[in-house]
């Protein structure tokens, strides 16, 4: 009879690459900003609901979950990132 193998610990913590997470969440903030930008001139004023699911040229866009995504993570946003939202009728209270 063979001893069971031990299982190892990792030594050392999984690192994620800094520039792969923020250029990922770069690309997907800008996708979402012109999907929205796209709602509003479509649709006018109002944001569009969580179900929303806008059409955009490289793919569908879930829009209103995005909008909530984004009111969620509002305290990590940058300072740009919120002047944009602002720009687009996208304020929460106390951002």
């Amino acid at each position: 009879m063979k001893p069971a193998r031990a299982v190892r610990a990792r030594t050392a913590a999984a690192k994620a690459s800094a520039a792969s997470t923020s250029g990922r969440s770069t690309e997907g903030f800008h996708k979402g900003v012109t999907a929205l930008a796209q709602y509003l001139a479509l649709e006018g004023g109002a944001l569009p609901g969580r179900s929303h699911v806008e059409h955009l040229p490289d793919g569908p866009h879930r829009t209103g979950v995005w909008i909530a995504n984004q009111k969620q993570r509002r305290d990590r946003l940058d300072a740009a990132q919120l002047a944009v939202l602002a720009a687009l009728g996208v304020e929460w209270a106390g951002s």
